[in-house]
């Protein structure tokens, strides 16, 4: 017979965590009633809203269909965990200057899946970023707002990195011919 609770270790936001939850929770659930971390938000419970997005592993994922087990071993970063330790990201802080978000129940998923997009890609376009946080369902902004955020996110990214010393001049050569299209792989 299968125990009630199961144990579970997640290591959420870098930090590890061992609890135990019924054997039916959700990613959702354990994060926000047993773990407490209720930024990632419980919109419709069947995966067409994306307020439930979380990053594991890096992906976008809703963790409102994802059984807790599914994320032992794994990296989970939620809304909490975006922000930088010296501040809000980026995204987060460009939110706030554009407006792109009103009630703000659909922000939490948003901002993790756009926080992945600019983790893969420094210069996205607008349908990238369209197709990036089409998951997620904001009945307030009407995405404008929000799609010139994540514009000026990666803009501010990209200034940022831009004047962030590098560790060596092989690091400014790898830069270098990445930007021009040219890296090769083993070429000094």
């Amino acid at each position: 017979m299968p125990s009630a609770t199961d144990i579970v270790r997640l290591r959420v936001n870098g930090d590890l965590h061992q609890v135990g939850v019924p054997g039916h929770f959700t990613l959702l659930e354990t994060l926000r009633y047993v773990v407490g971390l209720t930024g990632s938000k419980q919109g419709c419970d069947k995966g067409d809203c994306g307020a439930c997005t979380v990053l594991l592993d890096g992906v976008p994922t809703l963790s409102c269909l994802t059984p807790v087990q599914d994320a032992e071993g794994r990296e989970v970063v939620t809304v909490e965990g975006v922000a930088n330790p010296d501040g809000p990201h980026p995204l987060q802080a460009e939110f706030d200057l554009h407006g792109a978000a009103q009630c703000g129940f659909c922000t939490p998923g948003i901002l993790c899946s756009a926080a992945a997009l600019l983790e893969q890609t420094s210069e996205p376009t607008r349908e990238e970023i369209r197709d990036a946080l089409a998951g997620n369902l904001c009945r307030c902004t009407g995405y404008a707002k929000i799609y010139d955020a994540v514009e000026a996110a990666a803009a501010r990214m990209r200034k940022a990195a831009g004047s962030a010393k590098p560790k060596s001049d092989h690091h400014l050569r790898d830069d270098a011919q990445r930007r021009a299209g040219r890296a090769e792989e083993g070429v000094e």
